[in-house]
């Protein structure tokens, strides 16, 4: 079992001086033990997290700054600075800025199971190709959804 170091992750740093470059985004990992993995992600306009589903990991994102709409399930949504979202495993999701200005938020899962892995993966292909990303994806058990007909 991977437990939580005691210590302070500095702001502007990463766990290990760690950054990932994940779909346009930043991700910082802030945090990793077996039950808990969180992340600062900033968010440039115009770049998204496509809907997937996380069956076994609960996810939630506070917002620190900007704007960002979501799809929960069935639904849409818009949250701000100071909003936390709850994200329960199982339940389809997406992360959008359609706005002009850059969002910075705070996120992490419960438990971790292989998101830091993923990540990793992530970050060093070579080209992030939508179809090499949604297979990846499905190897740590993130599922994306298909685009919607016409999408």
């Amino acid at each position: 079992m991977k437990s939580e170091i005691t210590g302070i992750t500095r702001a502007n740093e990463g766990i290990q001086g760690i950054s990932w470059n994940i779909l346009g985004q930043t991700y910082v990992p802030k945090s990793h033990a077996e039950n808990s993995f969180s992340w600062h992600a900033t968010l440039p306009p115009g770049t998204f997290v496509p809907p997937h589903i996380h069956p076994d990991q609960d996810e939630y994102l506070y917002m620190l700054e900007g704007k960002l709409d979501f799809v929960l399930g069935n639904t849409e949504a818009q949250a701000s600075a100071g909003d936390l979202i709850r994200l329960g495993m199982g339940v389809p999701h997406g992360i959008f800025n359609k706005s002009e200005q850059t969002a910075k938020v705070l996120f992490w899962v419960s438990p971790s199971r292989k998101l830091f892995d993923l990540f990793w993966g992530l970050h060093n292909m070579k080209e992030q190709k939508p179809e090499d990303v949604v297979a990846m994806a499905a190897e740590f058990n993130i599922h994306f959804l298909p685009p919607p007909p016409g999408g």
